[in-house]
């Protein structure tokens, strides 16, 4: 499965600061869970690959 590619699973999404000084996003769904810790720095490295990638999205569907 490729970025590009749809499916049907539903999962939730949880985005927080952890008692340890870290950004926790923990994924969940259909029997799993996913917690992912990022440093600070790495997590506003993702916002910005967010950001960025929002942007360029809104331009393809315009």
């Amino acid at each position: 499965m490729g970025i590009n590619s749809e499916s049907d699973i539903e999962a939730n999404l949880q985005i927080g600061p952890t008692d340890q000084g870290m950004v926790r996003l923990f994924v969940e769904g259909q029997g799993i869970e996913i917690p992912m810790d990022f440093t600070p720095e790495e997590a506003e490295e993702i916002a910005s690959e967010l950001i960025a990638s929002a942007k360029a999205a809104r331009a393809k569907s315009s």
